[in-house]
């Protein structure tokens, strides 16, 4: 049996936060596969109703079913090769620069624009980001926060979820996430863009589609080449940094201009 035998028959089927739920499983099959329903529905921030009525709908029986059929599946892969770099290492330092280079010049000048004239009304700012962005997001808030913007950057779950009803509609919000499949960090723009009254949304993501930059008002690409070591992402955010670098010191460069 196999995991995507099975449920490419239903995947038709499923909502869209079921199909969310399913690029979850998907990227995290290694470590799902040896967790309880209980342990991934919570990592998900769904109920273990709602992930179970999930694998049914794909087609499996149950969740024992279903991590089985996963085990099964990871079993007849194919080892990937030991080198986390995708080039040689000899190579990689052109690539690293062409990839911030590339990151840069694909920023849309009225974009940019868009970002500085809302910097220009001094709104307070909101950073989101979990994972490895979380420390590229504390260098960015030590940045603004002595440019002399009020920056808030929630670093854990709970207090995620407690900053979220006071952002207004005044507010600046940024949503830093390379791969955007976070289902929390989806959960928390759509109850952002479901406002009548919503925040500005920007969100800093990799170049492939994802539901971040969907619900996102403005949607920065950047380029780089995803890296892990040992299961851990340590994919290089230079490019997020440098994004949100070059965003401050345009702000910068508008309110004094040169004579």
């Amino acid at each position: 049996m196999d995991f995507f035998e099975i449920s490419s028959k239903n995947i038709a089927t499923l909502t869209r936060n079921e199909r969310i739920l399913f690029d979850y499983v998907v990227k995290n099959m290694n470590e799902i596969k040896n967790q309880s329903i209980r342990e991934v529905a919570a990592e998900c921030f769904v109920s273990t109703t709602t992930f179970l009525r999930f694998v049914r709908k794909l087609g499996f029986t149950g969740y024992s079913e279903f991590t089985t059929v996963l085990k099964f599946t990871l079993l007849g892969k194919v080892e990937e090769k030991p080198s986390p770099f995708v080039v040689e290492q000899k190579d990689y330092r052109e690539e690293y620069l062409k990839n911030i280079i590339e990151s840069v010049r694909v920023l849309e000048p009225s974009k940019l624009t868009q970002i500085t004239r809302k910097l220009m009304y001094r709104p307070r700012i909101y950073i989101f980001a979990k994972g490895l962005s979380k420390h590229a997001a504390q260098y960015i808030r030590y940045l603004y926060t002595m440019s002399g913007f009020m920056v808030e950057f929630p670093e854990d779950y709970q207090y995620r979820q407690a900053v979220l009803p006071h952002i207004g509609k005044e507010d600046l919000v940024f949503i830093l996430t390379y791969g955007g499949h976070d289902i929390e960090l989806i959960q928390t723009a759509q109850k952002l863009r479901s406002r009548k009254q919503p925040p500005m949304l920007i969100s800093i993501t990799g170049a492939d589609n994802n539901i971040i930059q969907n619900l996102s008002d403005i949607n920065l690409y950047i380029f780089t080449d995803e890296i892990e070591l040992d299961n851990l992402d340590i994919t290089s955010r230079i490019s997020t940094i440098a994004i949100m670098e070059l965003i401050l010191y345009q702000y910068m460069e508008d309110q004094h201009p040169k004579e």
